[in-house]
């Protein structure tokens, strides 16, 4: 993209409205979500694309969007945004960090509520198929149960994914993930 997408700031979203510049957001890795369109067949859409907070500090961070709000459009800071997003999401910095990281290695994420964890990922995207990995973001002294963990690989082989802890290090920032396989004996 030749010039910074212009997104709207309204209360915990960003709005593309510019049908055009969400289409082209959408096709360069997948971003957003076309208003009305829940799994878009095509990257090409006629409606304004919402972003979720997350995926959009990491879009203004790249420098791909620039994000106002407002009828006098008045810019929203990297450092207000992020505020915002922190406020909005639990845990947020590790989530962040991993969010981050996989995206940077040219994944596909996107929130992974309905599968009970944090993000669903993708090599390919959404429509293309279905997310291979679900990712749970623990911290490393949290403390996760076999019962836990047996449910999540339950869930996980029922959907046909390989389940993943992401454990990220803030201060070395680093990220570790551990990714359960799952066989029948």
């Amino acid at each position: 993209m030749s010039q910074k997408v212009e997104v709207e700031f309204i209360e915990n979203f960003l709005v593309v409205w510019n049908p055009t510049e969400g289409s082209e957001l959408y096709k360069l890795g997948f971003y957003g979500k076309p208003v009305g369109i829940p799994k878009p067949k095509i990257a090409e859409f006629d409606v304004p694309l919402v972003l979720d907070l997350m995926e959009g500090l990491y879009l203004a961070e790249k420098g791909i969007i620039s994000v106002y709000e407002g009828p006098e459009k008045r810019k929203v800071s990297l450092k207000k945004l992020r505020q915002k997003v922190k406020q909005l999401y639990e845990e947020f910095d590790g989530k962040y960090t991993v969010y981050r990281d996989l995206r940077d290695n040219g994944l596909i994420v996107t929130p992974g509520i309905k599968f009970g964890c944090d993000f669903a990922v993708y090599k390919h995207g959404p429509g293309i198929e279905h997310a291979p990995y679900m990712v749970s973001v623990k911290k490393a002294k949290s403390e996760i149960t076999a019962t836990e963990i047996v449910k999540a690989g339950r869930l996980a082989t029922t959907v046909r994914k390989r389940f993943i802890i992401a454990v990220p290090d803030l201060e070395k920032e680093k990220i570790r993930y551990l990714i359960f396989k799952w066989f029948k004996a």
